[in-house]
């Protein structure tokens, strides 16, 4: 499809990795709100407007998480972490939007006692500086408990800072889950709320890639709503709901 090309070489962003029909209906509605008849004069107004391109960017890359977001899931992982700490915690963050998983991650592991080293990624660059800054509107802390409030938080004009103890342990860079190299001998890899989005051979790529990517004994932590099943688990076996393991054999 010619737009999805031209989407290809304005935002380095690759549709075709996304389930077609889903992905189509946020494209049709973009397309029509901004009183375009087709998607071939849209291609052509994302070149000439930089407003309509990063407009696509923030819809289609879906920029929406929340901190501790599934409690209960959270609470699976630190029971696996206080059993099977290592240090320091070598975990990426793979789709982090604007930071509130990664930054999770970092609260968790300073209430853990928990060296780490945790490296975020998002295809949006836009998404990232935001993360960097760390702040966040109160909503996104709704599973923010008053006591990691108090500890990890501090209050500001714009919001609620992630404090700077909390924000050195997280480095920010840009990484296509669906393009570039994968990092090595991790400990954890956390991608939630992200493979529910992508085609079946996207998915699998993106699991076999993780499952390269760990540590006999490290985890790959995914999202509530992202059951792997019907997929080649390449190695990874289910530990707690949602919560995987790379097993020590082939």
């Amino acid at each position: 499809m010619e737009f999805v090309e031209r989407v290809r070489q304005l935002a380095g962003i690759d549709l075709s990795q996304y389930k077609r029909p889903q992905m189509e209906r946020r494209l049709a509605h973009l397309r029509d709100r901004r009183g375009f008849s087709d998607f071939r004069s849209y291609a052509e107004a994302l070149s000439r407007d930089a407003s309509l391109l990063r407009e696509l960017v923030d819809r289609v890359t879906i920029q929406v998480s929340e901190f501790f977001r599934n409690p209960e899931r959270w609470a699976d992982l630190r029971a696996r972490l206080e059993v099977q700490a290592v240090a320091p915690l070598r975990a990426w963050s793979a789709g982090c939007a604007h930071g509130e998983e990664p930054y999770s991650l970092a609260i968790l592991c300073a209430e853990l006692g928990l060296e780490a080293d945790i490296w975020a990624t998002d295809v949006d660059e836009r998404a990232l500086e935001q993360a960097r800054q760390g702040i966040f509107a109160l909503r996104a802390l709704a599973n923010v408990s008053p006591e990691r409030l108090r500890r990890f938080f501090e209050p500001t004009d714009e919001g609620w800072r992630v404090s700077a103890a909390v924000r050195r342990r997280v480095r920010f860079e840009r990484h296509d889950l669906l393009a570039d190299p994968y990092p090595r001998d991790l400990d954890l890899i956390v991608c939630r709320n992200l493979l529910i989005y992508l085609t079946d051979a996207a998915k699998q790529r993106v699991i076999a890639g993780c499952a390269r990517a760990l540590k006999p004994g490290g985890h790959l932590f995914v999202g509530s709503t992202e059951q792997l099943v019907g997929i080649d688990l390449c190695g990874l076996r289910l530990v707690a709901p949602f919560l995987y393991q790379k097993t020590d054999g082939p």
